[in-house]
């Protein structure tokens, strides 16, 4: 496995990224940890090196591990109704619209909130 730790879990994405509180998120932007595929399927294939890695650049759906103060709020040219997400919560984006870093050698894309197109309860059903 070219040495990338697993992003599988919400539980192994946090244990992976650690502690965040150094860490302090501007604005509107969210963080979130890159969900990828474990290397073998439900139904037990073992995925290439190739095919996991690339999540880490076509990863759809992330964990959001941190929000800026002014996420989700409204404002002159966005009003949200009341939609928010919270820190655990698995969202779905563009990944063209996400700032990719690695925090504690850890998959991250950065967000606008209004980059997040929608929420899911588990993140394999998007794939």
């Amino acid at each position: 496995m070219l040495g990338r730790k697993s992003q599988s879990t919400k539980e192994e994405i946090l244990a992976s990224v650690g502690d965040l509180s150094q860490i302090e998120v501007m604005h509107n932007q969210i963080l979130v940890g890159i969900w990828m595929r474990p290397e073998k399927t439900a139904g037990g294939i073992f995925l290439t090196d190739n095919t996991i890695n690339e999540d880490k650049w076509q990863g759809k759906v992330g964990l959001v591990l941190k929000k800026g103060p002014l996420a989700f709020e409204d404002d002159p040219n966005n009003d949200f109704r009341g939609q928010t997400v919270n820190e655990g919560d698995w969202v779905i984006y563009r990944t063209s619209d996400g700032f990719s870093i690695d925090v504690n050698a850890t998959h991250c894309r950065l967000l606008e909130d209004v980059h997040i197109k929608g929420r899911v309860s588990e993140p394999s059903v998007i794939y």
